[in-house]
């Protein structure tokens, strides 16, 4: 299929992925949605790649919301599978087991805030704003917002949020937890290549072990939890690249991870 509502550009073991409707504030219609989830199936599956990093096209939006013309038929049935095909999208994302980077460059609304919690990390633009506006449509967030944000940034900041609909801006944001740093605009995508390509360069199977730990025991008890990070600690210390951490660091050197 070809794509034509994003762009993919791979550097090293870095793929950036931008959302290319500029004109639309790359808000996410039908075709956005179902080539979002051919790209970072390709991309999960692609040994090449270690790091993602999601951005919108321009300067004035990340993803400024769904598509509202697509709502506007929408009845119990058929808005029930709305929702679910928006969150197995985005449920693509958070469980890719290689770190995405939301690169927020202006308006995360709506499904654009929700595709940014389903990053693993978040950088903003001082220019960015978060909201999920919904409410106003008489309506609730269908794409997980309702999960994932009270989880980053607990229940009543959340409800206040989603029950307002107004939006927060970038300083808030960092504030309360749902980025994890603010720069300039033209700082964006350096910044975010930066940690990137440092992610790129650790251990990829500790990488991806350290992001089922945390992803799996969100909303589990410590006693459970605990037991699965011992579980996958071991299976680490059974791999090539911890025995070649560990010999580099005894020997003062740069270790040379293979990923096995």
């Amino acid at each position: 299929m070809t794509i034509e509502t994003l762009l993919v550009e791979r550097k090293n073991a870095v793929a950036r992925v931008t959302i290319n409707r500029p004109d639309k504030l790359n808000a996410l219609n039908a075709q956005a949605k179902k080539e979002l989830n051919q790209v970072f199936e390709e991309l999960k599956s692609d040994p090449g790649v270690n790091v993602v990093i999601l951005t919108g096209a321009g300067e004035k939006a990340f993803v400024a919301g769904t598509d509202i013309k697509e709502l506007t038929f929408l009845n119990a049935e058929s808005g029930k599978e709305f929702s679910s095909g928006g969150q197995r999208v985005f449920d693509l994302i958070e469980n890719l087991g290689k770190p995405v980077i939301a690169a927020v460059n202006g308006y995360a609304l709506g499904g654009g805030c929700e595709l940014a919690l389903a990053c693993h990390i978040r950088v903003a633009s001082e220019n960015a704003k978060f909201g999920q506006p919904e409410v106003n449509l008489a309506v609730i967030p269908g794409y997980g917002g309702t999960q994932r944000l009270a989880r980053l940034i607990g229940k009543g900041r959340a409800l206040e949020m989603i029950l307002t609909g107004d939006p927060i801006d970038a300083v808030e944001a960092l504030r309360v937890g749902l980025v994890n740093k603010v720069v300039p605009s033209a700082d964006l995508l350096p910044v975010c290549e930066a940690i990137a390509e440092k992610i790129a360069s650790k251990g990829q199977i500790a990488v991806r072990l350290a992001l089922k730990a945390v992803n799996m025991t969100q909303e589990t008890n410590l006693t459970d939890g605990q037991e699965l990070e011992a579980s996958l600690f071991g299976l680490c210390c059974d791999s090539e690249d911890f025995h070649e951490g560990t010999k580099a660091f005894m020997e003062k050197r740069k270790p040379v991870f293979r990923n096995t």
